[in-house]
C-alpha cells in the first residue's frame, strides 16, 4: 500500500541535509526541476503510478532555502499554477429552459475535466460565480463539470484535505505520524457550484451522489490510488442537513484558521466538518480502532457529571498528539476539580507522578497541539449536545481582565491597564462565550479568547485589532454552532460594550443567530432622531417586576474597582417597545448600511429614596410585537450575568490569577482546564435550585453521598434523597447556615463546601481500603 513521501522531513535529517547540499555543489549545472528529479530518484520519491513528485520536492527545497540550510540555482521563472489559471475570458453561457425536476434535464452528465478546453471552462465557472473563486486548489485534484442540454448547470473540485483539523483527527483516530502517512486517502470536496438561476429539485443530491460513486476509480486512473474518505465543510448560514440526509458525518468544526494561517489568528469563520465513506473497511486498512460511539445526540445538562466520570467526559478524546497527554489532561482535571481553591501539588495527595505529568502538560513546547482550544474541543462537543435539547439557548459573550502584575517574569503578558500614578497592571484579557439555556442552566464553555494588549502609538489598529472585534468574534463562532442545530433558537446576549454598528451589520450575515445587546450609545438614527429619545418618547405597553440584588459596599484594591452598596429590592419596571433603522458604515464597508432592530426601554417606577432608577435600553434583532415579549428579551438580558457569576467562580474559586506559570502558552492551558471545573461548580449549585427532584447520584459519587448522609444524620438531619437536599449539605459543609429564611447557598460556600467533602471522601475511601 502506498504512503505518501514525507519529503520536507526526510531532506530535513541532517545526514541527508548535507547529501543536498554536496549535489548542489558537485553538480552546479542542474537548473531546479533537473535537481529536484535527481533528488526524487536518489531518496525514492514517486507518487502511487511511479511518477517522480516533482513539485512537492520543489516546494520543500523552497522551504529549506527560506530557512537559509541550503542554497537553490536561480530560478528560471517564478513558481505557478502554469495551466491551472488559464480561462475562457468569457462568461460561461447560461443554461436555457431548465426544468424545475432532474427528470427534466435532457443528456444530464457528470464530465471528468481532463481537457484544457474543460479546464478553461471549469475555471471560468468558478472564478465567476463561486465566492471562494477557482483556487488555487492544492495537492492531488479532480475536477467535474456538470452538464445538459440545456447548458452548463454547476461544477465540482476535489483537492487535499486539510492538513490537521482536531474534530475530524479525532474522530478518525490517528496520530499526527500516521496522518502523516495517510492523509492522503482523505480527500477533500473544495469546490461545489450550481449555477445562480439553476433551481432543479434534486440536482444537488443528484451531482453529488453520481460524482461519488466515481470518485475512487477516476482518483485511481488519474493518480494511482483510491481515497477512503472525502471531507468538506459548511459554512453558516447552510445548516448541512442535506449532507446528513446523504450519509455524510458530521464529525465536529474547524477552530477558524486557514490552511496558511501559521500565526493562529482563527480569522476565519468557524465551519462545520462533514466526512463521507467511500470505503467501508478503510478503519481496518488504516489500522485505527473502531468508530467513537455516537456522541450527536442531545444531552440533558446534568447527565454524565458525576465525580466518577465528568472529566472522561468533558476532557477525554482531547486532541493533544499524543494519548498519553490526553489521559493526563483526564486524570489532571479530576483531581483539581475535587479541591479547585488549592495548587495541584496539594490536590495529587503526595502522588508525584500525577504532579510531574501535570507539568509535563502544562509546559509542552509553544508549537505543539496541547492549546487552550484542544483542551476545550471535547467539552465544546459536549456543550453543542446539551444545547441539542434546548429549545432556546442563549449565548452570553463577556470579557475579564486577569491580573498578573505580580508575575512580571511570565513571557507573553501584556498591558491591561494604567493606575493614576501611571503605573502598569500586566496580565491577559480572557473574553468568553457561556451557553446558558433560557432558565440560566449554564451548558458549557463554547470559546475562549486569550490577549495580551499592548499599548499602542498613534496608528490606527485594523478591525481585528480593535476590542469590538472580540464581539464579532464571538458571533461568528456562535453562528457556525447554530448551523449545525437546526431545532434550536440561538441568541448571543451582550452588555454595553459590545454596542458597536459592525457587529449588528455582522449578525446580517449571520441570521441563524438573534442579537440581544444593551445600548451604550444614544446614537443618530437613519431618520435623524436619537435612539433614547425615541425609546422615552414611545407609549407605555405595559410593566414588569424585576428582583434587584442587593450587594455590599466593597472598598477599592489593587485589583478590583470600588463599589456602593445597595439593599435588594422589588423593582416595577414601565415597559416600551419599537422598531429603529440604524444606518452606517462599518469598517472597510462602502456603501452604508441599514439595519433594521428593535429597542426595548425599561425604566423603573418609584425607585428608592436616594437610588437611581434602574433604565435599560436593549437593541435585538428579534421581533417585539407585545409586552410578554419585550418582558423576555429583559429576562434574557438579565441572564447575562450568569457569565459574570461564572467569572467571579474561576477567580475566587478556581484562583485562575494566581496561576505562576511562566508563559502565556502555559496560564492558557492550566486555565482552559479551570473553565470547565468553574463551569461545573456553577451547574452544581444552580441545579440543586432549579431541578431539586433530581437524584444525587447525578452529580455525587456513592462515597460523597455515604460521607454526606453520615454528616447530615450527625447533625440530626435525614440523609439527602434529592440532587437540593445533597446539594444543601454540601454548601453547609462550606458555612452555610441553613435558616428557614436563608436564600439559597451561592457559588463561594460550594466551592469551600465540595473541598472539604473531597478531603472526608478521601479518608473514608482510606478507612475502607486499609480496613
Amino acid at each position: 500500500m502506498w504512503e505518501q513521501s514525507q519529503i520536507k522531513r526526510t531532506l530535513s535529517a541532517p545526514a541527508n541535509l548535507a547529501r543536498v547540499q554536496a549535489l548542489i555543489r558537485e553538480a552546479p549545472e542542474l537548473h531546479r526541476t533537473a535537481l529536484a528529479d535527481q533528488i526524487c530518484t536518489t531518496w525514492g520519491f514517486f507518487d502511487a503510478r511511479g511518477r517522480p513528485q516533482r513539485a512537492g520536492c520543489l516546494k520543500a527545497l523552497r522551504a529549506l532555502e527560506r530557512a537559509g540550510r541550503i542554497t537553490l540555482p536561480p530560478a528560471c521563472s517564478s513558481p505557478g499554477r502554469g495551466g491551472q489559471g488559464r480561462r475562457l475570458g468569457v462568461a460561461v453561457p447560461a443554461p436555457q429552459g431548465v426544468g424545475r425536476e432532474v427528470t427534466e434535464l435532457e443528456g444530464l452528465a457528470l464530465v471528468r475535466v481532463d481537457t484544457a478546453e474543460h479546464r478553461a471552462l471549469w475555471n471560468e465557472l468558478m472564478a465567476r460565480e463561486h465566492p471562494r473563486g477557482m483556487g488555487p486548489l492544492v495537492g492531488a485534484q479532480l475536477r467535474y463539470l456538470v452538464g445538459s442540454a440545456q447548458g452548463w448547470l454547476g461544477a465540482l473540485g476535489f483537492a487535499a484535505s486539510a492538513l490537521q483539523l482536531a474534530a475530524r483527527d479525532a474522530w478518525i483516530g490517528w496520530d499526527p505520524a500516521l496522518r502523516e502517512r495517510h492523509r492522503h486517502r482523505v480527500v477533500g470536496l473544495n469546490r461545489f457550484l450550481l449555477r445562480p438561476g439553476v433551481s432543479c429539485r434534486n440536482l444537488a443530491s443528484w451531482t453529488l451522489g453520481r460524482a461519488l460513486r466515481r470518485l475512487g476509480a477516476d482518483f485511481e486512473a488519474c493518480h494511482g490510488y483510491r481515497p477512503w474518505l472525502v471531507e468538506t465543510f459548511i459554512e453558516p448560514p447552510h445548516t448541512g442537513v442535506s449532507l446528513r440526509a446523504s450519509n455524510w458525518r458530521f464529525v465536529g468544526e474547524t477552530g477558524g484558521r486557514g490552511r496558511q494561517d501559521r500565526g493562529h489568528a482563527a480569522a476565519e469563520t468557524r465551519k462545520a466538518i462533514y466526512l463521507y465513506e467511500l470505503e467501508p473497511d478503510w478503519r481496518a486498512r488504516l489500522g485505527v480502532g473502531p468508530a467513537p460511539a455516537r456522541g450527536d445526540t442531545p444531552l440533558e445538562p446534568a447527565e454524565g457529571l458525576d465525580a466518577q466520570q465528568w472529566a472522561e467526559h468533558e476532557f477525554g478524546g482531547a486532541p493533544l498528539g499524543d494519548q498519553r497527554l490526553t489521559k493526563r489532561l483526564v486524570d489532571s482535571a479530576r483531581r483539581q476539580g475535587e479541591d479547585p481553591l488549592r495548587a495541584f501539588t496539594a490536590v495529587a495527595r503526595d502522588d508525584w507522578a500525577a504532579v510531574k505529568g501535570y507539568y509535563r502538560l502544562i509546559d509542552q513546547p509553544a508549537d505543539s497541539e496541547v492549546t487552550a482550544e484542544h483542551i476545550l474541543a471535547p467539552h465544546r462537543a459536549r456543550t453543542q449536545r446539551r444545547m441539542q435539547a434546548q429549545a432556546t439557548v442563549l449565548c452570553l459573550q463577556d470579557g475579564t481582565d486577569l491580573n498578573f502584575t505580580t508575575r512580571p517574569q511570565t513571557r507573553g503578558i501584556g498591558v491591561i491597564g494604567r493606575n493614576q500614578t501611571g503605573a502598569e497592571s500586566l496580565g491577559l484579557h480572557l473574553h468568553s462565550t457561556l451557553a446558558v439555556n433560557a432558565d440560566g442552566l449554564p451548558l458549557g464553555v463554547l470559546k475562549a479568547q486569550f490577549e495580551a494588549p499592548q499599548l499602542r502609538g498613534d496608528e490606527e489598529p485594523s478591525q481585528e485589532e480593535k476590542k469590538s472585534f472580540r464581539w464579532i468574534a464571538g458571533l461568528r463562532d456562535t453562528a457556525a454552532l447554530a448551523a449545525t442545530l437546526p431545532n434550536t433558537r440561538v441568541v448571543s446576549v451582550a452588555d454595553r460594550e459590545a454596542d458597536a454598528f459592525e457587529l449588528y451589520a455582522e449578525q446580517q450575515r449571520h441570521p441563524e443567530v438573534e442579537l440581544v445587546v444593551r445600548a451604550q450609545h444614544n446614537r443618530r438614527l437613519a431618520d435623524g432622531r436619537r435612539l433614547f429619545d425615541v425609546a422615552r418618547a414611545t407609549a407605555s405597553r405595559g410593566s414588569v417586576e424585576l428582583q434587584v440584588d442587593g450587594q455590599s459596599l466593597r472598598t477599592k484594591t489593587s485589583k478590583r474597582p470600588a463599589r456602593l452598596g445597595r439593599a435588594a429590592r422589588t423593582a416595577e419596571l414601565e415597559l416600551r417597545y419599537t422598531p429603529v433603522t440604524l444606518r452606517g458604515t462599518p469598517a472597510g464597508a462602502d456603501p452604508p448600511v441599514t439595519l433594521e432592530l428593535t429597542v426595548v426601554h425599561a425604566l423603573e417606577r418609584d425607585p428608592p429614596k436616594g437610588e437611581k432608577p434602574l433604565e435599560w435600553f436593549v437593541l435585538t434583532t428579534l421581533t417585539v410585537t407585545s409586552a410578554e415579549q419585550a418582558a423576555e428579551i429583559l429576562r434574557w438580558y438579565r441572564l447575562r450575568w450568569r457569565i459574570e457569576d461564572w467569572h467571579r467562580v474561576l477567580k475566587s474559586g478556581c484562583k485562575i490569577d494566581e496561576l505562576g506559570h511562566h508563559s502565556v502558552e502555559r496560564l492558557e492551558r492550566a486555565i482552559a482546564i479551570r473553565l470547565v471545573i468553574a463551569w461545573r461548580v456553577m451547574l452544581m449549585t444552580l441545579l440543586g435550585r432549579e431541578a431539586p427532584e433530581l437524584p444525587p447520584e447525578l452529580l455525587f459519587s456513592d462515597v460523597e453521598l455515604r460521607v454526606l448522609g453520615d454528616y447530615a444524620q450527625s447533625r440530626r438531619r435525614p440523609r439527602p434523597t434529592s440532587l437540593q437536599e445533597a446539594v444543601r449539605e454540601v454548601a453547609i459543609l462550606g458555612g452555610y447556615t441553613n435558616r428557614n429564611h436563608d436564600p439559597p447557598p451561592g457559588h463561594q460556600l460550594m466551592w469551600h463546601g465540595y473541598a472539604k467533602l473531597t478531603t472526608m471522601s478521601f479518608a473514608y475511601a482510606l478507612r475502607d481500603e486499609i480496613g
